[in-house]
This record gives structure tokens, C-alpha cells and sequence, in this order.
């Protein structure tokens, strides 16, 4: 399993749970002086990423980009695939599609968390959910050119009355027609909702495509109380080789939370 750390450059999300903060070249840099295999990147906009630039900072530095995240497009453009606006929902999956382009020029895969948006009173769930079916859809064939995964993120139940387990996605996913959308397990989501983290991931199985790698209290692994011996185990047992990715908040600092991530991925990934 390889290693991947967060990049954030969206400033309406500082105080949220990405590890770097100290802008595109600062991040890559310090991530390929750390030994991580590749980034994972939150970025307002596309343009705002300037993807030239950004593959002679990724090839400078030794890392791959492993995903770009959708989640911009909610917090910055308040854009999300199940509003009640036809119009807003078509720009959301325009969004989509502008993210998945852009990271499939690096092999790298689009992620859709936030933006799967709720059933509210404008929206009932049965809608709501045929909504984000449809967008899934229509990302996970628009990825498949650049022959990646399209990763749909279950969140917990704060976040969002979609799917909020493991087990919801993959229902989610059984009912497309595409097979070109895989699950991102993320383990602080999971540990709010699923009654056994490491079943969790068994019921995941081959639709499992990412894994946001952050400890019980979204602290770097290491400084909560989740239990890593049957999650690796089990991450094993299905065969995952992906990323585990560090989604955590930068505590105590981003440098000091990097650092421990890349501490913990090794002993837990060296682990017999």
C-alpha cells in the first residue's frame, strides 16, 4: 500500500482536515523530501492549479498526484449533484468532468465527497439519490478514457443523508450501469458509522479504490484510538494496493502531522 498525503490551497476550508497548507510548491516539496509516494490535492479551481506547472513540481519533487478532490465545488461554488435546480446540478457535474479531466492527464483520479449533496425539503431522498446516481454515471464514463476510477466518498451522517456506510455505497454503485466508480473508505467517516471498521472494508472488498488514512479524532494516525490491526489486515485480505492517504488535520502543525502520517504508514504497512 502505497503512501499519499493532503494538499489544501482552498482558504475557505483552512481549519479543515488537509495536512498542507503552505502552498503548491512548498507542499510537494516537503511531501518527496518526506518519502511519500504521491499527493492528493484540494484545489478551488482547475485553473487555479495551472496543470503544466504542476507536473514539473511533481516530477521535481519524485511524487505522483494520486487525486484531485470535487470538494472545492461545494465549499468555494456551492455546487452539488443533488439540488433541486436543474440548471445548478448541470453546472455541478460540469464541475465534475473539468476535475476529472484535469487529473486524468496525470493517471490520477477524480474524488466526489461533498459535493453528493442531501435530500432536504426540496428534494426527497428517493430524488436525491437518483440525482447522485445520475452524476456517478456520467463521471464514472467520463473517467474511463483516461482509464481511472471515478472514487465516490460515503460520509457520515453529519455530512451528508446519502450513504453514510460502506454498505450504502456499494449499493449505490451495484445499481449503476457504469463499473467505473470505485469507494473511497475514508477510516474517521468510518469510524462514526460503521459498527466494525474492518468488516466494513470486507463488504468494500474490490470496489474499494482509495483510503483516507487518519486516526479516530481525524488526528494524524497515531495520536486517536483507532484500532489498525484488523483494518490493515483486512485491506490486505481484500488485496488493496492503493493509496493510503492522509485526510487529517494538521496537528500539531502541518510539518510535525506529515511526519507522524509517514512514520505511521511504514510501521503499519511494514507490520507481518
Amino acid at each position: 500500500m502505497k503512501s499519499c498525503i493532503t494538499i489544501s490551497l482552498v482558504e475557505e476550508a483552512r481549519g479543515g482536515p488537509f495536512v498542507l497548507w503552505d502552498g503548491l510548491e512548498e507542499s510537494i516539496r516537503f511531501a518527496g523530501e518526506l518519502g511519500f509516494d504521491a499527493v492528493e490535492i484540494f484545489a478551488p479551481s482547475i485553473e487555479a492549479l495551472k496543470l503544466d506547472r504542476l507536473g514539473r513540481l511533481l516530477d521535481s519533487a519524485g511524487v505522483k498526484l494520486a487525486a484531485l478532490g470535487t470538494g472545492a465545488g461545494w465549499v468555494k461554488h456551492r455546487l452539488q449533484l443533488a439540488d433541486a435546480d436543474a440548471e445548478k446540478r448541470a453546472q455541478a457535474k460540469a464541475f465534475v468532468r473539468s476535475v476529472i479531466d484535469a487529473a486524468g492527464q496525470f493517471g490520477a483520479m477524480a474524488i466526489i465527497g461533498s459535493m453528493q449533496g442531501r435530500s432536504d425539503d426540496q428534494v426527497d431522498p428517493a430524488t436525491a439519490r437518483g440525482y447522485l446516481a445520475e452524476a456517478l454515471e456520467d463521471g464514472g464514463e467520463h473517467a474511463r478514457q483516461y482509464n481511472v476510477p471515478l472514487i465516490y466518498e460515503p460520509l457520515n451522517r453529519y455530512e451528508t443523508n446519502q450513504c453514510c456506510t460502506v454498505e450504502d455505497g456499494v449499493k449505490l454503485l451495484q445499481s449503476l450501469n457504469t463499473d467505473n466508480v470505485r469507494l473511497l473508505c475514508d477510516l474517521f467517516h468510518m469510524n462514526i458509522e460503521e459498527a466494525d471498521i474492518a468488516q466494513g472494508l470486507l463488504i468494500g472488498d474490490k470496489l474499494v479504490g482509495h483510503v483516507h488514512f487518519v486516526d479516530s479524532n481525524r488526528r494524524p494516525v497515531g495520536y486517536g484510538h483507532m484500532q489498525y490491526v484488523p483494518i490493515i489486515d483486512a485491506l490486505r485480505e481484500i488485496g488493496y494496493d492503493g493509496y493510503l492517504c492522509a485526510e487529517a488535520f494538521p496537528w500539531p502543525d502541518p510539518h510535525e502531522a506529515a511526519r507522524q502520517t509517514m512514520r505511521a504508514h511504514r510501521y503499519w504497512t511494514s507490520r507481518k
